[in-house]
């Protein structure tokens, strides 16, 4: 069998992505169809040098962390290794929010930092040319089944529908919201006080993003078992464009409606809905939040 090679390089990154992929539970297996011409942390034929300096034949480049015109990698500029890259591999994909959007490194004065395709500057224009060939999974880290799943539709060419930001339908064309265990307590207005309890909903006072916030996190769990939401954590909507937002623990609100209304929920209906919801005790839902 001819493994798929891929290329997995970083730009200004924290390391998230790298650590995430290592905790893929079908690691051996999925070592029998891939291999790493380089990775950071794995062992592998080519050292981080020797992929800077030349061109080695690529399937794939992965792509961690944000991209920076300032920044170097092996020395050479990362944006010159990147384009040695792109217009020879079959595919691009954009690892992490840093690497789709720029991330955290992008609020940071002094870097220069943004997205492959989606900057927050003026684009260069450089990798447009190579828009067909990207597929961007965006997270804040992204989970392993996303990646693993990505690899294995391009190694055997299925189709991929793709957002408005190129990331698969298939993983980002629901929000976390959707799926969450926490959803009755939001459909009743009943938030929860203490960060970690197992009830409640974090919408309406702790700063809850998965409203307005596309991702499979509460559909493919962490380790199988858990999410953010589910462990009484508010999501802080690290699969979009606008993270890190500030004052991820607190809810802006104009006259005690949240500033940011869930996707596709006109203002009337949702003012009309929480009029009617609001008027319900539903005890069975309060009991154990404020009985204690």
């Amino acid at each position: 069998m001819t493994k798929c090679k891929l290329l997995w390089i970083q730009g200004l990154t924290c390391n998230g992505n790298t650590h995430s992929f290592l905790n893929y539970a079908s690691m051996e297996r999925f070592l029998e169809e891939f291999c790493f011409v380089h990775h950071p942390a794995i062992e592998t034929p080519y050292t981080l040098e020797e992929v800077c300096a030349r061109y080695i034949e690529t399937d794939i480049l992965i792509i961690e962390g944000a991209i920076s015109e300032h920044f170097s990698r092996g020395g050479y500029p990362f944006v010159e290794i990147l384009m040695r890259y792109a217009p020879r591999v079959k595919k691009i994909v954009t690892l992490g929010t840093c690497a789709t959007f720029g991330g955290i490194f992008r609020e940071s004065p002094g870097y220069g930092a943004g997205g492959l395709l989606f900057r927050q500057e003026e684009r260069s224009g450089r990798f447009e040319a190579y828009a067909d060939k990207v597929v961007s999974l965006s997270g804040c880290p992204v989970h392993p089944d996303l990646l693993a799943d990505t690899l294995y539709m391009i190694k055997e060419k299925l189709k991929i529908p793709l957002d408005t930001f190129h990331r698969p339908s298939s993983f980002f064309a629901w929000t976390v919201h959707n799926g969450c265990t926490r959803n009755e307590y939001f459909e009743y207005k009943v938030d929860n006080h203490r960060f970690g309890e197992k009830e409640g909903c974090m919408f309406y006072d702790h700063g809850c993003q998965a409203p307005y916030t596309r991702g499979s996190c509460n559909k493919i769990l962490w380790n199988g078992v858990n999410s953010k939401t589910r462990s009484g954590e508010p999501c802080h909507g690290c699969t979009e464009p606008t993270f890190p937002r500030r004052n991820f623990y607190t809810t802006k609100k104009n006259m005690g409606i949240p500033q940011y209304l869930p996707l596709d929920v006109p203002k009337r209906a949702y003012l009309t809905l929480s009029g009617v919801t609001k008027a319900f005790k539903i005890r069975r839902l309060e009991k154990r939040l404020f009985d204690e």
